[in-house]
Order: C-alpha cells, then structure tokens, then sequence
C-alpha cells in the first residue's frame, strides 16, 4: 500500500477572499518524480489544465518548467488577486499509484474549517470538481459533519453553488468542473457545450473551461 502525501501546504495570502480546494497532486510529485514542464507548486502537473485556463484568462503569460520563476510567477498572481490554495486531502493510501480520486483509501482531510477560522477574509471556496465520491465537495460534505454545518443549495446549473454559515460569516461554495482531462467526457456531453459546439466546432473542452472560471475568478 503506497502513502499518498500531499506535497505543499496551503499557500494562502494574506486578506485572501478565495480558496481553491482540490484534492492531491500526483503521486510522482510526493516522490520528487517531477516531469518535463511539471511545475514544483500547486496544481504544477503537466497534464493539469488549472493553470492553462488561468493563464488564458488573466493573460498571465507563465512558463511550464520546473524553476523558481515558474513558481513564483503563480505566487505573484494569487497573492495580487487574493486567491489561496487549499487542498482538502492531507493524504491517503493507494493500492494502485495513480491519480485516481476514487483509488484514494483511508483518507485523511485536513482541517479546512480551522484555515477559515484563521482566514476570517475567505468568503468563497472554489472546488476543482464536484460531489462524486473522492471529490473536494464530497469530503469537504464529509469535514463540515464533524462540526454539524450543512451546505445550503444556491442554484443546482453546473457549476453547482452552495453556502453555509460559519460563526457570523456566510462562505459561498462552487464546484466547478474538474481542470483535469478525465472530466472531458462529463464536458463532453453537457447540453451547453454541445449548443457552443454546434456554433463554433473550434471549441473544446479547454475553452469551456475558461468560460466558466471567468465568471467565477
């Protein structure tokens, strides 16, 4: 059984009004396996599409390597925008090294409601997917049992937006469509997608993608 650990801690500004939540980066980064134009950061796979639709959103014209300026270029953006990254999975056990949500087992969260607590500024956090098992909406579900908080549907459209009240604060949730190339078929088939598609056959899953996180970043 391979220890799955996450390899960063939560990078979050100060006077943060975002958290990106997902779950873990690759097990090749835990291992210090770094590929060619992975990134030693959050989100820094090469095959990770975060940071692409990001970079096409914001015009952020970053590099994809494995350097300091790599990594400090999306350090310099987040603290500018006030976007904090934190992931909800401080790690978990694999039978198979993947990146697999559902191969994650015994699965230890990270205590998401204390960083809010912390960061009293946070008032929206951004899921990279949604409510299917092993997702960052499914354990955070899980994490606010722990302290009786119940997430409060706010529209049921794709991306999916929740609240819930934490102290004297109301924290939005949005679960948007997972940056990774195994939620393409799920693009693939969404009615609003295939409308554009029909309109423009240009258009891809990446540029859906944008469309979305625009509205929301």
């Amino acid at each position: 059984m391979f220890l799955h650990q996450h390899t960063y801690r939560p990078f979050i500004p100060k006077n943060a009004t975002k958290l990106i939540v997902g779950t873990l980066p690759p097990p090749r980064f835990s291992q210090g396996l770094l590929l060619e134009r992975d990134v030693n950061f959050c989100y820094g796979s090469r095959n990770g599409q975060l940071w692409p639709i990001l970079d096409l959103i914001f015009d952020l014209n970053l590099k994809y390597e494995t350097t300091e300026i790599a990594i400090s270029q999306r350090k310099e953006f987040l603290t500018e925008r006030q976007i904090g990254i934190c992931d909800i999975v401080e790690n978990c056990k694999r039978e198979k090294i993947d990146a697999s949500d559902l191969g994650m087992q015994q699965v230890r969260l990270r205590n998401l409601i204390g960083y809010l607590k912390e960061y009293t500024t946070v008032d929206t956090l951004l899921f990279t997917g949604g409510n299917s098992k092993n997702g960052p909406e499914y354990f955070f579900r899980k994490h606010l049992k722990e302290y009786g908080i119940k997430l409060q549907i706010v529209s049921n459209e794709i991306p999916r937006i929740h609240n819930f009240h934490l102290d004297s604060r109301t924290i939005k949730t949005i679960s948007l469509t997972a940056p990774s190339g195994s939620a393409n078929r799920a693009v693939g088939s969404n009615p609003k997608y295939k409308i554009i598609k029909q309109q423009n056959p240009k258009f891809n899953t990446l540029d859906y993608r944008v469309l979305q996180y625009k509205k929301y970043f």
